[in-house]
């Protein structure tokens, strides 16, 4: 029997709250009418999903490792609709989400000339939501940095960029032409939700701002709340008068990739994939100040 996506949501619903109650309400349904609708869907897959006792609900194991594919598949589910709404309104579009500091033009160019009548946006996407938006049809295809939850997604590895510590422009370190974490002892660090996406290796200490992107660190660093780490390119494409940026190299480098959807099949995605490696090299060398012209090369070598 295929997998019913309603009582997919429903399970998922009930999986993230704990409580058929609250869920019942998030999904504006009766709770009488939720509990029909699981106690379906364990009939269908023939296991126990959820025990229920006077202690409250807590996922079975079979639970857990539904809730863990849950989520891509209904992502590809909705991304589905989505596509079919916006070929319902005609013509052809491709949206390329990137990261902060990568250089989406190079491709884009090279992709043009092939596909002269696509229709391609461009959508900056932060470290949070990079897998969520290709899941759910949001961006077609990504240039992602590591780390990602690669569950549902093919990612291929692009290129590495060095990391530079982001530093306030009166700091002891300013205006080294380069420094290493050790020098960097016991700074208050500006943290990411998921410290995963921090490349550091010593401790730090929690300078107590969450901070989402390039943006709001370099207002924080600004303001002599913390320290932070980016990606080389950010020296390029953002600057702040209140910021130094100093070289770090003994920290392992950032990790660019290309990410689509694993259930995504579109010869319009392969061929920007093609497109997106074949100016690698250029995309790497954004702090290049002849990047443009060499984009303009390839583009000729490749019409």
């Amino acid at each position: 029997m295929d997998l019913d996506l309603r009582k997919l949501r429903y399970f998922v619903a009930v999986a993230d709250r704990l409580h058929f109650g609250r869920a019942a309400d998030d999904l504006h349904i009766a709770q009488p009418v939720l509990s029909r609708q699981i106690r379906a869907l364990e009939q269908d897959l023939g296991t126990p999903l959820l025990t229920r006792d006077s202690h409250g609900v807590a996922l079975t194991d079979a639970g857990r490792q539904l809730l863990a594919d849950a989520g891509p598949l209904l992502a590809s589910a909705h991304a589905v609709r989505r596509r079919v709404t916006v070929a319902a309104r005609g013509g052809q579009r491709l949206m390329v989400g990137f990261r902060a500091g990568i250089a989406v033009t190079p491709a884009v160019r090279l992709f043009a000339t092939q596909h002269p009548s696509v229709i391609v946006d461009v959508q900056r996407i932060e470290w949070d939501d990079q897998a969520t938006m290709l899941l759910d049809g949001r961006i077609d295809v990504g240039y992602v940095r590591l780390p990602i939850n690669e569950a549902g997604l093919h990612v291929t590895p692009l290129y590495t960029e060095p990391w530079v510590a982001v530093l306030p422009a009166g700091h002891r370190l300013a205006g080294k032409d380069q420094i290493t974490e050790a020098d960097l002892a016991g700074e208050p660090l500006l943290w990411h939700a998921d410290p995963s996406t921090q490349p550091t290796r010593r401790p730090h200490p929690n300078a107590g701002y969450l901070v989402r992107g390039v943006d709001e660190t370099l207002e924080h660093v600004a303001a002599g709340r913390g320290i932070s780490f980016l990606a080389r390119s950010a020296t390029v494409f953002y600057s702040h008068p209140e910021v130094s940026y100093v070289p770090i190299p003994d920290l392992a480098p950032d990790q660019v990739c290309l990410a689509v959807a694993a259930s995504r099949t579109s010869p319009l995605v392969d061929d920007f994939l093609t497109a997106a490696q074949a100016t690698t090299e250029i995309t790497a060398e954004c702090g290049n100040s002849a990047m443009w012209q060499l984009a303009g090369d390839a583009i000729s070598k490749h019409g």
